[in-house]
């Protein structure tokens, strides 16, 4: 394993929500000292906690910094409609080479290339919600501005909060978004319905809620140890031919009314949305 130590110092976070927390965590555990952690929220109690817990720097505001200090990378990690506020607080940073990486998936390349200059390295990245636990994915994209050690230093940030991942051209962000971003929301969604399916099917509530929550606990622990099979042979595996769940798979996998057009217009309709919400 790498150690952060020896690449970040300073590093600059804005924002300190759920993905933020899950950051700062994993760049510790990774070997970033805590003196290396400069936190800016102005909700001050919502980074107290995490203050005293592991030693990291905590402002409610990008001025109350010292002066002298420049990071390394500046994290931005706001609601879209802190994103303004929170660029003109930090463009100071832009005339010094640091690197700027942002997880508002909403604002785009040139947005920052507007408000900072387009000679600095900017990333743009999209993470979900499982990386509040270590186990998200991040897919990112990054300006001609970031070269050489640069992207692999970002890529090694974002590892930190599970795999990353760098897609081709900033449009596949949009995609990204409705795939990825929203994917924990789909499977949670997944659980539900067989919940109620099982329901349906004569199984008391309760009973039928733990079989679909574990079966799909299960079955994500099945992928995780066996990385390199396909996930259709780990579907074949559970299919017998003529079996149950062979009958259940004709109705999930049919053509017109199956599971893939249903999600084809379901990422269709994300990606769209994302679109628009862009700036």
């Amino acid at each position: 394993m790498y150690s952060l130590n020896k690449i970040f110092n300073p590093l600059l976070l804005i924002g300190c929500g759920k993905i933020g927390k899950a950051l700062v965590i994993g760049w510790l555990e990774n070997g970033l000292e805590a003196d290396s952690i400069h936190i800016v929220d102005p909700n001050i109690q919502n980074t107290k906690a995490i203050s005293q817990q592991y030693g990291v720097k905590i402002y409610d505001q990008v001025e109350a910094m010292p002066q002298h200090l420049v990071p390394i990378i500046v994290v931005i990690a706001v609601k879209p409609q802190m994103m303004n506020k929170a660029i003109v607080s930090v463009s100071r940073f832009s005339h010094f080479g640091t690197c700027f990486l942002s997880i508002a998936a909403s604002s785009t390349i040139s947005y920052f290339e507007n408000k900072l200059g387009n000679t600095v390295p900017i990333v743009r990245a999209m993470p979900n919600i499982a990386s509040a636990v270590g186990h998200g994915i991040t897919a990112y994209f990054a300006n001609c501005n970031v070269v050489g050690d640069q992207k692999i230093h970002i890529h090694q940030l974002l590892e930190t909060i599970g795999e990353a991942i760098e897609v081709d051209n900033e449009e596949q962000i949009n995609a990204v978004t409705a795939l990825s971003g929203g994917g924990p929301a789909y499977v949670f969604l997944l659980i539900e319905t067989l919940a109620k399916a099982g329901i349906k099917s004569g199984l008391p509530e309760k009973v039928a809620m733990k079989l679909a929550r574990t079966t799909v606990i299960g079955s994500c622990e099945l992928l995780t140890r066996y990385p390199s099979q396909e996930v259709s042979q780990l579907r074949l595996n559970v299919t017998s031919q003529g079996g149950t769940t062979a009958e259940a798979l004709k109705v999930l996998m049919d053509d017109h009314t199956g599971i893939q057009p249903i999600f084809n217009a379901a990422l269709a309709a994300a990606t769209e949305r994302s679109k628009a919400l862009t700036c």
